[in-house]
């Protein structure tokens, strides 16, 4: 069957569905914690900037919600605002709290480098549908990995404060950033079905990725760290209840409104 005319069978729909809500759910709380910045930038240029990036992330987590929604799921709105946190699938490191500027610039540049690695897998999709998201995500997303390669390099150079606050922060994330390739549910009956490759086998990948850029930037990455993961199952911690109060009082109160 050529991929022109290639439909999903039930089975794989569902399996399709809880794939996607991980990378919907990653896009959202990443959006969320890149708007905690705004009026807070350390200088003008990066209040705006990761304004801009808030603005590309939930623009992102919106294509993965309707992708879902064009299988069955509901409305975006209320995939994003009406699911308490048992239900997200994120991985652990999108619902940390925004933490200094360093946390942020670090943790945006570790996500961005994984979303690249997998957009390009994706590419190669067969379902029509989910290549021709990927591809729109991968143009913007380029423009925050240029982003994070400057930012990344400019303040590494700039002192041995700055370096050694960007170490921290990476220390305090890799463990979390190792969850990022959890493997979704349902991911392993599309790889099965030749639909897409594995985390696993994309996780490499993303080390290299990140071992060149940070290594660049005169960063060293923890060594023996143990993935911290659960976050695919719905296993979460407290910053994600408190993250989606925030995040959804409003909605909660009148879900029927219009806007």
């Amino acid at each position: 069957m050529s991929s022109a005319t290639l439909e999903l069978s039930p089975d794989l729909a569902k399996a399709m569905l809880s794939y996607l809500l991980a990378l919907a759910d990653d896009e959202m709380l990443l959006g969320h914690r890149d708007a905690e910045w705004t009026g807070l930038g350390p200088i003008l240029e990066e209040d705006i900037a990761f304004s801009s990036m808030a603005q590309d992330e939930l623009g992102h987590a919106r294509i993965w919600y309707q992708l879902r929604q064009s299988l069955g799921a509901e409305d975006p709105d209320r995939q994003a605002f009406l699911r308490d946190a048992p239900d997200w699938r994120n991985a652990r490191l999108l619902e940390l709290e925004r933490g200094d500027y360093a946390v942020s610039l670090v943790r945006q540049y570790l996500v961005d480098l994984a979303e690249q690695v997998r957009l390009r897998a994706l590419l190669g999709c067969p379902w029509v549908p989910l290549a021709e998201a990927a591809a729109k995500l991968l143009q913007e997303e380029k423009y925050h990995l240029l982003h994070g390669h400057a930012y990344l390099g400019r303040l590494s150079a700039s002192s041995d404060l700055a370096r050694a606050r960007l170490q921290a922060a990476l220390d305090l994330l890799w463990p979390y950033a190792l969850g990022l390739w959890e493997a979704p549910e349902g991911e392993a009956a599309l790889v099965a079905a030749g639909l897409l490759p594995g985390s696993a086998e994309l996780a490499p990948l993303w080390h290299e990725a990140v071992q060149l850029r940070f290594g660049e930037a005169g960063l060293r990455l923890p060594q023996a760290a143990e993935p911290v993961h659960g976050g695919r199952r719905g296993e979460h911690g407290p910053e994600l209840t408190a993250l989606l109060a925030a995040m959804q009082g409003l909605y909660r109160s009148d879900p029927g409104a219009e806007w």
